[in-house]
């Protein structure tokens, strides 16, 4: 669903009395807009564009992603939009590396630079980078370049510069996607730079607003509040975005009285819908788009961030929740968890896990379930 063009209700929901959501009902709101209560027969560049990109930190993450909420996905699919270049990979949210149609990242990073240049500004103060930025422009366009390979042209270039700060500049200021074969199944390869006019031959878009991207972050992500927008995306001083559309949104309140905002129609299941359980790779935006976890992480517990693939470690939902972790050893799959599972998910666990181990390694193993 494409959010982009859509013209909201002016009904006053905001005047009303706010219906309270506890967290359950919280979880199965986002359960359902993340594909994570049913999977859903959709093409990934659709499902992309639905869940406003996948986090894409660990190259291979994606795949788990869109394996865990959509029917009939294989690798193959995701590798030919990323070959095509109908997907890349670029920092966007949170100043990290997402997976995103091609599409979005045209409208999205002008949306998202602000906060980069918040992030890494002030690195450039007092300095004239332009002249960097030119040259790392014109490096980049000649053919994609890594990181390092920018510093040390910078060092090259300006032998007395601090080269490591001008190409970081460079990496945030420009807006740069990973080159293909970064991320391809099968065939991963350097994270290679280059900039996205370049690698989609399309200028970047002025046509997106930050209204369409609230609008799309509820669609993806809602009921939430101003500060959650905000841990999402990375911007600050959103509060007076959503104060401009807030008589053409629903009005909720968490279970400590936060206000949380949501799109009039969009889905809100029962609380009590069951929920099956997921494999998510370790960098997923459902457990890390908001302020307040506890839709979906217990209180207290540590959300796992190992460096890896996206393809061989991360967490399982269960009943919603984060409730324990996998791991490939081998062509076996270990799963850990937090507490006692009754035999029904136990059982379930075990068929989804033979079910991954069928996409990630290609072959049975064994699935083994033990509690930490």
């Amino acid at each position: 669903m494409r959010l982009a063009h859509r013209t909201l209700p002016t009904r006053p929901y905001a005047a009303a009395m706010p219906t309270a959501l506890d967290q359950r009902a919280l979880n199965r709101a986002l359960l359902a807009r993340q594909l994570l209560l049913e999977r859903r027969s959709m093409p990934a560049y659709d499902a992309i564009e639905q869940l406003v990109g996948l986090q894409a930190q660990a190259p291979l993450a994606p795949y788990v992603g869109l394996w865990s909420r959509l029917t009939g996905f294989g690798t193959d699919e995701l590798s030919g939009l990323l070959i095509d270049r109908r997907a890349v990979r670029m920092t966007l949210m949170r100043g990290t590396i997402h997976l995103v149609t091609d599409r979005d990242a045209l409208v999205l990073r002008p949306l998202i630079q602000p906060m980069l240049d918040r992030y890494h500004g002030r690195a450039a103060r007092g300095s004239d980078v332009e002249p960097a930025l030119a040259y790392a422009r014109e490096l980049v366009e000649i053919a994609p370049r890594t990181r390092v390979e920018i510093r040390e042209a910078f060092e090259r270039r300006w032998p007395s510069s601090d080269a490591d700060t001008l190409a970081m500049i460079a990496h945030v200021m420009l807006p740069l996607v990973q080159s293909t074969p970064r991320g391809v199944w099968g065939s991963n390869g350097p994270a290679a730079l280059t900039t996205i006019e370049s690698w989609l031959g399309a200028p970047l878009s002025a046509g997106g607003t930050l209204d369409r991207l609230v609008m799309r972050y509820l669609a993806a992500f809602g009921p939430a509040s101003v500060a959650d927008l905000q841990a999402w995306s990375g911007l600050t001083r959103l509060r007076e975005v959503v104060d401009r559309m807030r008589p053409s949104l629903r009005l909720f309140r968490s279970d400590d009285g936060v206000e949380l905002y949501d799109l009039p129609d969009a889905p809100r299941p029962d609380g009590d819908v069951e929920a099956p359980p997921r494999f998510l790779p370790e960098y997923d935006n459902v457990l890390l788009a908001h302020k307040d976890r506890r839709r979906v992480i217990p209180g207290g517990r540590r959300l796992p961030l190992p460096p890896g693939t996206g393809a061989s470690v991360g967490t399982v939902l269960v009943d919603g929740r984060f409730e324990a972790t996998w791991r490939l050893d081998g062509s076996d799959l270990r799963i850990e968890s937090f507490g006692a599972l009754s035999s029904r998910d136990a059982d379930a666990i075990e068929s989804e896990g033979r079910a991954l181990l069928g996409i990630v390694v290609g072959e049975p193993g064994e699935v083994r379930i033990v509690r930490r």
